[in-house]
């Protein structure tokens, strides 16, 4: 018997809100998932995707040292991600095009509607904002970082730095080959 047919004002009030809330917790999902796989990893996220998990903890002991086969090549230098907020769509573009221009990234990814919860000044914030995800070289986040602080809209704003350990040899050449020296 259907729950609607035994309560059917609870039920269908329950039904529609909970396909309310699903469907505003979809368009979050391929954001968080995309953060996800960039922070831990896709290995470690899907298991099943990697050859024998069955026997292997989710997540590895610290100390232990994590490696992701890549093909050598000197035509590659170290490279990084970095996550920079900005307080919405203007800024985000503006600055996404001067570290682009000034060749301190090869690529800025902008992804809008992201909310940030955090502590300032002794009292707890909720902001919306934009996340600038940036694919450039280990040896210029100094530079970037210099560059985010002279032309970002906040005192503080976050620029957060996350190794590279493989990927596609094409696209790690390009990195390399689209920003400066």
């Amino acid at each position: 018997m259907a729950l609607t047919s035994l309560f059917p004002t609870k039920a269908s009030s329950l039904i529609s809100s909970s396909s309310t809330a699903l469907r505003h917790h979809r368009r979050r999902i391929p954001i968080v998932g995309a953060l996800c796989v960039l922070t831990f990893g896709f290995s470690n996220l899907l298991p099943s995707f990697t050859a024998s998990t069955r026997s292997q903890p989710l997540r590895k002991p610290l100390g232990s040292t994590r490696t992701i086969a890549m093909a050598a090549s000197s035509s590659t230098v170290p490279s990084i991600v970095v996550y920079v907020t900005v307080p919405n769509k203007e800024s985000g573009k503006k600055l996404a095009e001067s570290i682009v221009k000034e060749k301190l990234a090869a690529c800025v990814n902008r992804v809008p509607g992201i909310e940030s919860v955090y502590e300032w000044k002794g009292e707890i914030q909720t902001d919306s904002e934009e996340l600038l995800i940036i694919k450039t070289r280990e040896s210029l986040l100094e530079a970037l970082t210099e560059h985010v602080k002279a032309n970002h809209e906040y005192e503080v704003p976050e620029v957060i730095a996350l190794p590279i350990t493989g990927g596609s040899v094409p696209y790690l050449e390009w990195i390399k080959n689209s920003t400066r020296d």
